[in-house]
Protein backbone atom coordinates (compact mmCIF):
# COMPACT_ATOMS: atom_id res chain seq x y z
CA UNK A 1 0.00 0.00 0.00
CA UNK A 2 1.44 3.35 -0.34
CA UNK A 3 0.36 6.58 0.89
CA UNK A 4 0.37 9.94 -0.78
CA UNK A 5 0.96 12.54 2.33
CA UNK A 6 0.80 16.29 1.18
CA UNK A 7 1.63 19.04 3.11
CA UNK A 8 0.62 21.83 4.18
CA UNK A 9 1.00 24.96 1.35
CA UNK A 10 2.81 27.10 4.46
CA UNK A 11 4.29 29.94 2.06
CA UNK A 12 0.71 30.23 -0.08
CA UNK A 13 -0.79 30.52 3.17
CA UNK A 14 1.59 33.19 4.53
CA UNK A 15 1.32 35.20 1.37
CA UNK A 16 -2.73 34.76 1.48
CA UNK A 17 -2.33 36.27 5.20
CA UNK A 18 -0.20 38.81 4.12
CA UNK A 19 -2.43 39.95 1.08
CA UNK A 20 -5.33 39.82 3.41
CA UNK A 21 -3.59 42.22 5.78
CA UNK A 22 -2.79 44.56 2.90
CA UNK A 23 1.08 44.23 3.16
CA UNK A 24 3.42 44.21 0.63
CA UNK A 25 6.59 41.44 0.67
CA UNK A 26 8.87 44.80 0.86
CA UNK A 27 6.75 46.29 3.91
CA UNK A 28 6.67 42.75 5.55
CA UNK A 29 10.50 42.46 5.32
CA UNK A 30 11.37 45.63 6.79
CA UNK A 31 9.14 44.54 10.10
CA UNK A 32 11.09 41.30 10.24
CA UNK A 33 14.60 43.11 9.72
CA UNK A 34 13.62 45.69 12.50
CA UNK A 35 12.60 42.80 14.73
CA UNK A 36 16.13 41.08 13.57
CA UNK A 37 15.79 38.81 11.01
CA UNK A 38 17.95 39.13 8.33
CA UNK A 39 15.25 37.92 5.84
CA UNK A 40 15.39 39.27 1.85
CA UNK A 41 12.42 40.51 0.13
CA UNK A 42 13.31 37.28 -2.17
CA UNK A 43 14.03 35.14 0.40
CA UNK A 44 10.26 35.31 1.23
CA UNK A 45 9.37 34.96 -2.57
CA UNK A 46 10.77 31.98 -2.50
CA UNK A 47 9.18 30.96 0.84
CA UNK A 48 5.53 32.04 -0.54
CA UNK A 49 6.21 30.42 -3.63
CA UNK A 50 6.84 27.60 -1.54
CA UNK A 51 10.34 27.22 -3.35
CA UNK A 52 12.28 27.32 0.16
CA UNK A 53 11.41 26.78 3.49
CA UNK A 54 10.79 29.31 6.62
CA UNK A 55 12.72 29.50 9.87
CA UNK A 56 10.68 28.52 12.84
CA UNK A 57 12.15 32.13 14.23
CA UNK A 58 11.14 33.63 11.23
CA UNK A 59 7.41 32.18 11.42
CA UNK A 60 7.57 33.14 15.23
CA UNK A 61 7.85 36.62 14.05
CA UNK A 62 5.14 36.95 11.20
CA UNK A 63 2.91 35.85 13.32
CA UNK A 64 3.58 39.02 15.39
CA UNK A 65 3.40 40.87 12.31
CA UNK A 66 0.61 39.50 10.85
CA UNK A 67 -1.56 39.43 13.88
CA UNK A 68 -2.70 35.69 13.54
CA UNK A 69 -2.98 32.21 15.53
CA UNK A 70 -0.06 29.91 14.60
CA UNK A 71 -3.30 28.03 13.21
CA UNK A 72 -4.25 30.66 10.21
CA UNK A 73 -0.13 29.54 8.74
CA UNK A 74 -1.63 25.79 8.28
CA UNK A 75 -4.85 26.15 7.44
Amino acid sequence: MQWILQDVPLGRNIQNIRMQKNLTQQEVVEKLQLMGSSMSRSTLANIESGRRNIKASDLKLLKTILQVEYDCFFE
